[in-house]
């Protein structure tokens, strides 16, 4: 029985580590600056704090999947969801041009234009983990 519970946890962990490494893969593609890039070689500290919000942002919806789920598959299926929720609005935030360009601001380093892409990651994490909870 603890062998079983131990594998379960090992399993749901594993699988929720992934979908984090695989979010921050694809959070890169749908962003159209180098994040990696922006965060270890040119230290923009704007774009290391909108990136760690969107990890926060994906972070807690995945914590919902986790206690709410009634099976692996749906657990996976649930981590999809929230993986794409945060991907689309990280893709139409960053695409918002003309003075209030996240883009923009956040390539030039601004550090409020990252902590306010922060938060709303946050908050759409939030509202996605609220949807979950069936």
């Amino acid at each position: 029985m603890l062998l079983d519970s131990f594998l379960s946890f090992g399993l749901f962990f594993i699988t929720a580590l992934a979908a984090v490494v695989l979010f921050l893969f694809l959070y890169a593609l749908v962003t159209p600056y180098d994040d990696y890039k922006l965060i270890f070689k040119d230290n923009n500290t704007a774009a290391a704090i909108g990136f760690g919000g969107a990890i926060a942002g994906l972070s807690i919806p995945l914590y919902s999947a986790l206690t709410h789920s009634v099976s692996y598959f749906d657990f996976v299926i649930w981590a999809a969801v929230a993986m794409l929720m945060q991907l689309i609005f990280a893709f139409i935030m960053t695409r918002t041009k003309g003075k209030y360009s996240v883009e923009k601001l956040i390539d030039e380093g601004i550090v409020s234009a990252g902590v306010l892409m922060a938060f709303i990651s946050i908050s759409i994490g939030l509202l996605n983990a609220g949807s979950m909870s069936y």
